[in-house]
């Protein structure tokens, strides 16, 4: 596979592959920033970067002056991957509590560290919503001293409202930290002020976090900062390493000052290619996408689409990367995270999902009813089809659900009297004879979610029989083509 995924970067045949893995800014910076960037390359890249006595203390102005911020509440790091593991080894005594599924950044780093890790599941009926009461009684019941809220949440794209948080960090006032993740919220607008770092600062136990390398289209370029009461924020300050921020991500701050207008117009377009996206992807039948605020949206595939198949499908047959969330806490493969991208990728994207996941004539899509199968466990609650036969109350079509059209999935099994079978006759060489599958019987009152692993690491619709077991997914150092990122 790695071989394939090469040669898809490399052979120039056709539409180029898109990346929906990686979320990011394809509007920012603009196609005349980076010829200022290309021009003055040289000069940046051959320069050290700022003194961390004098001159680093600027770039915290100029980015503070940027966020509304008093500059003694602020503190700069290498991304916001190098500030969560100060953190975490100088703030995180004892115990973290974090909902899940969220960023691996934060069930793994402190899990490394020796810290307790108390995961609060969210949940798939719920559409993965943070109810931050029942949060906050989980804390107590846990006796957690720090916790986390990522907002807009990663994978989900979801997050509670503001007067919601702001209650939530005052009832977890005696906590020795919380942490608010904002390392998404650039690309939110169902609020008009949405972020909580004016209410850090005035709190000593509270921590916003802000990425700016993504938001500004330079992943590469590691760049995060955090809010913090000057106590806090300075204690920060005085364990990050010096220089830790290179030249090229000095001279990024600069972008946002110089080209504000430009960098807000680009976080309309890729709202604007949000809502698009939402609502073209919608139309797949058994498809469910998830509100989102961030800028990528997660969608469930239909009952029997394994996202490791599909997402290996889209990427041979179609040239389109997308990430499945199998190896995130809480979540499993049968979901997918895709990155926001301009309407033109999206028209490749939706078309091909809808071949790979529904188009029989190739043999290569499930065509064996998803659609069909999604709707009848959701008539059931989930309970699947009831057993059929003589004097069985489900022989008969239960009033209001209709039967499945023609063409648009797996028959309902019709009742069927019992046949008697003769006894086998015994023969003095016996020749081994293929049998059909056995249907696996659908019980009437299954408590598993259709896409929470269940039993022998199987989804429920595998144990119901509606599809076969897929094969164990290969190792990530196998898989170069994963993005291994959060």
């Amino acid at each position: 596979m790695a071989g394939n995924v090469t040669s898809l970067f490399r052979d120039g045949a056709g539409a180029g592959p898109v990346d929906f893995r990686v979320a990011g800014n394809p509007y920012f910076p603009t196609p005349g920033m980076f010829d200022e960037l290309a021009a003055r390359l040289r000069e940046i890249v051959t320069s050290c970067p700022s003194d961390p006595c004098t001159d680093t203390d600027t770039v915290i102005a100029e980015l503070s002056a940027l966020l509304h911020l008093p500059p003694q509440c602020v503190a700069v790091g290498n991304g916001t991957t190098e500030l969560i593991a100060w953190i975490d080894h100088s703030l995180v005594r004892e115990s973290l509590a974090v909902p899940v599924p969220t960023s691996g950044r934060w069930t793994g780093r402190p899990a490394v560290t020796g810290k307790r890790v108390d995961m609060f599941p969210l949940q798939e009926a719920d559409g993965f919503a943070l109810d931050l009461d029942r949060y906050a009684g989980f804390l107590r019941a846990r006796g957690s001293r720090a916790a986390v809220v990522c907002t807009p949440n990663n994978p989900d794209g979801g997050r509670p409202r503001r007067e919601h948080l702001v209650r939530f960090l005052d009832t977890m006032a005696d906590l020795d930290l919380v942490v608010v993740d904002e390392s998404y919220l650039e690309f939110a607008d169902a609020e008009p002020e949405p972020s909580l770092a004016q209410e850090a600062v005035l709190r000593p136990n509270v921590i916003v976090l802000r990425s700016l390398g993504k938001s500004l289209g330079l992943p590469g370029v590691r760049l995060g900062c955090l809010a913090a009461d000057p106590a806090l924020a300075g204690r920060i300050r005085s364990l990050l390493p010096k220089r830790n921020l290179g030249s090229l991500a000095e001279h990024v701050v600069s972008l946002l000052r110089d080209h504000g207008p430009a960098y807000a117009r680009s976080r309309d377009r890729i709202r604007e290619d949000r809502r698009d996206m939402t609502a073209r992807l919608a139309t797949l039948p058994g498809l469910t996408v998830y509100p989102s605020q961030a800028d990528f949206v997660l969608v469930r595939l239909p009952v029997g689409a394994e996202g490791t198949v599909v997402r290996d499908r889209l990427l041979t047959g179609h040239r389109l990367l997308v990430r499945d969330c199998g190896d995130k806490i809480g979540s499993s493969s049968r979901f997918l995270r895709l990155a926001v991208r301009p309407q033109a990728d999206v028209r490749r994207l939706v078309p091909a999902l809808e071949q790979v996941l529904y188009a029989s004539a190739t043999g290569s899509g499930y065509s064996s009813g998803t659609a069909t199968v999604d709707r009848l466990i959701g008539e059931t609650s989930g309970a699947g089809l009831r057993p059929t036969g003589a004097g069985s109350e489900a022989a008969a079509p239960r009033s209001g659900v209709p039967a499945p059209a023609v063409g648009t999935g797996i028959p309902l099994p019709a009742a069927v009297p019992p046949v008697p079978v003769a006894p086998p006759v015994p023969v003095a060489h016996p020749v081994p004879v293929a049998h059909p599958e056995p249907v696996a019987p659908w019980a009437p009152a299954a408590s598993t979610s259709p896409g929470v692993p269940a039993r022998g690491g199987l989804t429920a619709a595998q144990v119901r029989g509606t599809v076969r077991p897929v094969e164990t997914r290969p190792r990530k150092e196998d898989r170069p083509w994963q993005n291994t990122g959060t």
